[in-house]
């Protein structure tokens, strides 16, 4: 009696078809009720439509069979029949149950992709709950991880800042291509501070020595050095309202406070003077440019080679140079005397090169400066904490004005292991 009950619930959730319809193909076969022809929505619509059809008649035969059990009898043959085709039209709707859930799968994946900081805040359920509240008081904290100033054209480049979000005639804001952080070695700490030594005098006296004679006395000292954890942070003000509009927020993340702490990045890591809670950046760690072997440039181009040059004598290959881009775009408009281009043509797409050497320009460097060096062996970041986003209602007279503070911040450490190996000096280009 279980089984037949078990029998008439399966009937009655799953439905059934007769042989008839099972042979037109109505929803299994042909070419226009072929289930992968059909959208996620139609599968579904049609497997309603037949499990409610099909209802009254399953429903009717497992009540019989119901019957026919509690009174001892047993089934008829033409009862059997029909149970069995039951179960058979079972097998075939589950059929079309997985192929609706492979639509439905085959639909997510297509809309699944790489998630903004803002996209993946406005989801948190944290954030979601604090926004649903009437009146939300507290705070909101995600950590959204992705912060980096990288970008598709530098080397070691690991993506863009901001993810391509295209929307009607939305008009963004002129944005800096950020570039330096992609040039250090990378690193993370559980730390405030980073304490490290570092290579400060290497006096080699190996020569051969005649048997039986004592062994010159090479020297190696070091120094301790020590790289702080440093915040960057900034906030902005809006209407509480904001939290019931999703693309604005994530616009504002995105857009603006993710970018205006890359952009303080940037300027840290290159030019931070290393005195309050600034980073010590490449620029002023660097070592002074010094032409060797009583060389002299003519012109800018030859103020970079020698630059390679001295880091080269240094024993550190450099793998880069930074220059602002007047400075770059000054060196790229010189001709020779039938004025044709000295470098490449107006029509190349090849990645800034000089010398062999990727040229990475931005305003972050000063005019008629220049940058070259072993960036990845010269300095390492040490993330302490990437970029998280709070928002609250509770600062200053936000809750009586119905505004929200949602604030940006991250924490990292610049280290310099060696600074014989970046170079920094003046082109010359300018008087």
């Amino acid at each position: 009696m279980r089984k037949l009950m078990m029998l008439g619930s399966a009937m009655a959730l799953l439905g059934a078809m007769t042989p008839a319809e099972r042979a037109r193909g109505r929803y299994m076969r042909g070419p226009e009720g072929h289930p992968e022809n059909k959208s996620a929505a139609e599968l579904a619509a049609e497997t309603k439509s037949l499990v409610e059809k099909k209802f009254d008649e399953v429903k009717a035969i497992a009540e019989r069979a119901v019957a026919m059990a509690e009174k001892g009898e047993k089934m008829t043959p033409e009862d059997k029949a029909k149970a069995d085709e039951a179960l058979t039209t079972a097998n075939e709707v589950k059929g079309l149950f997985q192929k609706l859930e492979q639509k439905v799968a085959q639909r997510d994946a297509e809309q699944t992709g790489p998630t903004t900081a803002g996209e993946r805040f406005v989801a948190d359920d944290g954030f979601k709950s604090f926004a649903e509240q009437t009146r939300p008081r507290g705070r909101a904290i995600v950590d959204v991880k992705d912060i980096t100033s990288l970008t598709t054209d530098a080397a070691g480049s690991a993506g863009a800042l901001i993810n391509s979000d295209r929307r009607g005639l939305q008009v963004e804001l002129p944005q800096r291509r950020l570039t330096i952080r992609a040039l250090l070695a990378q690193g993370n700490t559980e730390s405030n501070q980073i304490e490290y030594e570092r290579e400060k005098l290497f006096t080699n006296n190996a020569a051969p020595v005649p048997e039986g004679q004592p062994k010159p006395q090479s020297e190696l000292q070091f120094e301790d050095a020590t790289a702080n954890v440093r915040t960057i942070a900034h906030w902005m003000r809006t209407s509480v309202q904001v939290l019931a509009d999703a693309p604005a927020l994530r616009s504002i993340i995105d857009q603006r406070l993710r970018y205006g702490l890359a952009y303080a990045e940037e300027q840290q890591l290159l030019n931070g003077s290393g005195t309050g809670q600034n980073l010590l950046g490449l620029v002023t760690a660097a070592t002074a440019y010094a032409p060797a072997g009583g060389l002299s440039a003519d012109n800018p181009v030859d103020t970079v080679l020698l630059m390679i040059l001295q880091a080269h004598l240094a024993e550190y290959p450099p793998n880069g140079i930074v220059l602002n881009p007047i400075d770059w775009f000054a060196i790229l408009k010189q001709k020779d005397g039938q004025g044709r281009y000295l470098i490449g043509e107006p029509q190349s797409v090849a990645t800034p090169t000089l010398w062999g050497l990727p040229v990475v320009p931005t305003q972050a460097m000063g005019v008629d400066k220049a940058l070259v060096g072993a960036f990845n062996l010269a300095a390492q970041i040490f993330d302490r904490q990437d970029a998280t986003v709070e928002v609250s209602t509770e600062d200053g007279d936000n809750f009586t004005r119905n505004k929200v503070t949602i604030r940006a911040e991250e924490r990292l450490a610049l280290a310099h292991y060696r600074p014989q190996a970046i170079i920094y000096g003046d082109l010359g280009r300018v008087a």
